[in-house]
């Protein structure tokens, strides 16, 4: 069990990103966090694995207190929480098979893993990871030849390689078009369902969020506003909907998805 006590984080130009937030999040759950740009949904992601440090609060794993690691533990607890980002962040001139073993930099020696030294149970667990994702024979191409549905199909094989017990997937579809963004967040539950993975993703588009989430979590202004299944989120009031995204926003239809409007 993931339990986030009254996490809070001000940056050093004194912008508050997230308020005393509190919430649970049970094994194997598909977990989706709403709400507006800067409301507070990647600083969230990033503070669990500690790629930003919260200012006050707790994040509990297990019983274990992350915020409180050193850097040994730290190098522990990353192994097991496969980062997904929104713009892939992959090496682009490298190959998409050294893009993907480097999601075991945890795991092997530092100098070995700079000079591309990885045992070969590690090569071979990467040529497994690009075959589930569909791009095995993508293997010795260049990051940057791909399209943006296969970089992020690369950047999932990379989380795959460190066999995360939970993945944070940081607006994961948000640069794809409709049609590859219900193919990465299908392969996302396949993980989910298939292995247990639990997943903690951050999404704008409400048909996505209806058709994946198990539970979704809404923040405004850095706080905790909504809170509901995925029956809950395919139920929404409008009053509901204004208190994630305000007074002034409606919704709209943008081809197939339904998204959040202000004007």
């Amino acid at each position: 069990m993931l339990e986030i006590k009254h996490l809070t984080k001000i940056y050093p130009d004194g912008t508050i990103a997230l308020r005393d937030v509190s919430f649970t999040v049970e094994e194997g759950e598909f977990l989706i966090i709403i709400g507006l740009s800067g409301s507070g949904k990647s600083t969230l992601l990033r503070c669990i694995n500690r790629l930003i440090e919260p200012t006050e609060g707790q994040i509990l794993w297990d019983g274990m207190d992350i915020t409180a690691a050193d850097a040994v533990q730290l190098r522990h607890i990353r192994r097991q929480i496969g980062m997904i980002f929104q713009q892939f962040n992959l090496v682009k001139r490298a190959t998409v098979m050294t893009n993907v073993l480097s999601g075991r930099l945890g795991y092997v020696n530092p100098w070995a893993s700079l000079l591309h030294r990885f045992p070969p149970a590690d090569r071979e667990m990467a040529r497994r990871a690009l075959e589930r994702v569909g791009l095995a024979d993508q293997a010795h191409k260049r990051a940057d030849e791909l399209s943006g549905g296969q970089q992020q199909r690369v950047g999932i094989a990379r989380a795959l390689m460190q066999q995360p017990r939970m993945v944070l997937a940081d607006e994961p579809v948000a640069s794809l078009d409709p049609v590859l963004a219900h193919s990465i967040l299908g392969d996302l539950e396949r993980l989910n369902q298939e292995e247990g993975i639990t997943v903690l993703c951050s999404l704008h588009y409400l048909d996505l969020v209806q058709r994946y989430a198990t539970r979704v979590i809404g923040l405004r202004d850095g706080r905790i506003v909504y809170r509901g299944t995925g029956d809950d989120i395919r139920n929404m009031t409008d009053a509901e909907f204004k208190e994630i995204y305000g007074e002034e926003a409606v919704r709209v239809s943008v081809g197939p998805h339904a998204k959040e409007e202000t004007r």
